[in-house]
């Protein structure tokens, strides 16, 4: 297990709230689906009602578009974020992960990326997780 990295020795390159901020509307987006007005019970507390999409939440094209956003560093910290909390590189990589996040985004589509994987907010908060920091204690 890697030790806790001291918060004077952290720099993600990406702000902790910004990337509270995907990880909440990730976790929407992913816990969401669409749900035929048919299907729904008059119960609005029911499995399927709450499963709804909200015209309130970030949509997925909304958040591809914040994420698109964020300057290079920002969307490379963002990948390797997700990298990192997907176990493919520790903390102590953290340099490593961040060039090769660069490279990857080369391309400059960070979002279409980060938003294909299927748990990109649990990713992302276990990226920030390993570095001894947590989403949870982040202002919203």
């Amino acid at each position: 297990m890697a030790r806790p990295v001291d918060d004077d020795d952290i720099d993600l390159g990406i702000s902790l709230e910004t990337v509270a901020t995907i990880v909440d509307n990730a976790r929407v987006l992913q816990g969401k689906e669409e749900v035929d007005p048919a299907q729904l019970s008059e119960d609005e507390n029911s499995e399927a009602a709450l499963l709804q999409e909200d015209p309130d939440d970030l949509t997925e094209a909304a958040l591809h578009e914040f994420i698109n956003a964020l300057n290079e560093d920002e969307q490379a910290a963002l990948i390797a974020l997700a990298w990192t909390g997907r176990g493919d590189y520790g903390p102590e990589e953290w340099q490593e992960a961040l060039r090769l996040a660069a490279e990857r985004n080369e391309s400059g589509d960070a979002a279409t990326y980060l938003l294909n994987m299927d748990t990109l907010g649990d990713l992302l908060a276990e990226g920030v997780a390993s570095f001894g920091l947590s989403i949870e204690d982040v202002e919203r």
